[in-house]
């Protein structure tokens, strides 16, 4: 077949091929590392419950360093990550992470009961530290089996697993724990990514090329739409003019401050319910999830109106991310105030108008996220891995602010000020990108890709901005 023959191929008749079951795997993936993620918000409640015979005496603040101690190890593989999945591939750093994080889940009872909250800390750093792979990695294999044409679809599928990993895990582990114990939280999450990892290491594959089960008509219409047929670029990376660029610069900003609210709500939200409202910790669990599970609904309708409206030339695509983030930013803001002053022992209040925080928050899905993508399409794997790295500290100090704040955790007072403190830091973020942030294509984007235009054939490009 000629190169222009390849180069015109079409679309498979099939309504169901290979890059959807790698698609399908993927999304699973993210509902598993973002249920083992988030369960020891839910189990830390039962965990130090007063009312169970074995439970740990670990103050706010202890607790807080346990819910924070994650992040320490996920910072740390951010940047590193994108190049290691540039070279051995995503579907090696994938499996090497959930199989991790799987057999560590399954020993934190363990070391739980024999180690003390230090082990436990211990535990949760070497979970974020192999999950430090997973966003590069996902970047790396969406980039390499989704066609342009289907990207925004098959990624928000991808990616809105792990709204729906949050919330199943936290409705699970209110019924596990109310039955059968917080060990098993632990035993489910660990048990399931065994399996989704003996799975993946037969139908998984880091490309295309790689895949023994793919049609030689799917693999050229990817191949074709991607634009690697024929040789692909290398281009070295404007480091400089990346981190001089205002314009970036207002992308970490924002993804710090959004960073700031989205985990201090994930982490404390449990703990809120039981202190304050006094909710058990079945009920908690059910309660806790409402709110990501309309974040993950609320996710597709935001990716469908960018894309209606973008397709009409009803508003340009800074327009189009600066509403969808104000929304996401500004609304959970104006929410979370409210949530300070709703009636006392009110829960039906308080978990409507949490879920209207977190719901409203998926704006930002297609909003500055998008943006790296829209500025620099050939290095937006850098920049996100970038902003993800410092945004992920920032998601370190979060718990640990709120421990400090909270000195009575049953005090309504002292909550208001750990929401008041994310409200302000989603207002100034969202404030500060609105200013400083654009979606137009970066003049050093260009330009390193033009210093190496020679080098490779004009059918050789890399994927237009979403």
């Amino acid at each position: 077949m000629s190169l222009t023959e390849k180069l015109t191929a079409k679309k498979p008749d099939a309504l169901l091929g290979i890059r959807h079951l790698q698609t399908l795997m993927l999304f699973i993936a993210m509902v598993l590392v973002y249920g083992m993620r988030v369960n020891i918000s839910m189990a830390i409640v039962a965990m130090t419950d007063k009312s169970n015979e074995n439970a740990f005496d670990w103050s706010m603040q202890t607790q807080s360093v346990i819910l924070s101690s994650f992040f320490w190890g996920y910072v740390i593989l951010q940047i590193p990550g994108g190049e290691m999945a540039a070279r051995f591939g995503g579907k090696i750093l994938v499996t090497v992470s959930i199989g991790i994080n799987s057999v560590v889940s399954l020993c934190i009872p363990i070391a739980a009961h024999y180690g003390g909250w230090q082990a436990v800390c211990a535990c949760r750093v070497l979970q974020g530290l192999s999950q430090g792979f997973i966003y590069p990695s996902m970047h790396n294999l969406i980039g390499k089996w989704v066609p342009i044409e289907e990207k925004s679809r098959l990624g928000t599928i991808i990616y809105a697993g792990g709204q729906l990993g949050t919330a199943l895990q936290l409705i699970a582990s209110g019924f596990i724990a109310q039955y059968w114990g917080w060990p098993v939280i632990f035993y489910v999450n660990g048990a399931l990514g065994a399996i989704w990892t003996a799975f993946y290491v037969f139908v998984g594959s880091a490309s295309p090329e790689t895949s023994g089960m793919i049609s030689a008509e799917e693999k050229l219409y990817i191949q074709t739409s991607l634009g690697h047929v024929g040789k692909t670029r290398k281009l070295k990376t404007p480091w400089k003019s990346i981190l001089t660029s205002l314009p970036f610069l207002s992308l970490i900003f924002v993804h710090c401050c959004q960073g700031w609210g989205f985990w201090t709500l994930m982490t404390e939200m449990p703990s809120y319910l039981n202190q304050v409202l006094g909710v058990d910790i079945k009920s908690n669990g059910v309660m806790s999830a409402l709110p990501y599970l309309a974040m993950y609904l609320l996710s597709f309708p935001f990716g469908f109106f960018s894309d209606y409206v973008l397709k009409k030339n009803y508003l340009t695509i800074t327009t189009t991310r600066k509403l969808n983030n104000s929304i996401g930013l500004f609304g959970p803001a104006i929410a979370l105030i409210g949530l300070s002053y709703s009636p006392a022992g009110n829960v039906t209040a308080a978990v409507v108008l949490l879920t209207i925080v977190v719901g409203l928050n998926a704006g930002h899905l297609t909003g500055f996220m998008l943006v790296h993508i829209d500025m620099a399409p050939d290095f937006a794997g850098t920049l996100m891995g970038i902003t993800n790295c410092i945004a992920n500290i920032i998601s370190i100090i979060a718990p640990l602010a709120a421990g400090a704040i909270l000195k009575d955790e049953s005090d309504p007072g002292e909550w208001r000020k750990v929401f008041y403190v994310a409200s302000g830091l989603y207002i100034i973020g969202n404030t500060f990108y609105l200013i400083c942030g654009t979606s137009e294509r970066q003049r050093w984007n260009d330009e390193a890709s033009s210093s190496e235009s020679i080098e490779a054939p004009p059918e050789s490009r890399t994927e237009k901005a979403i």
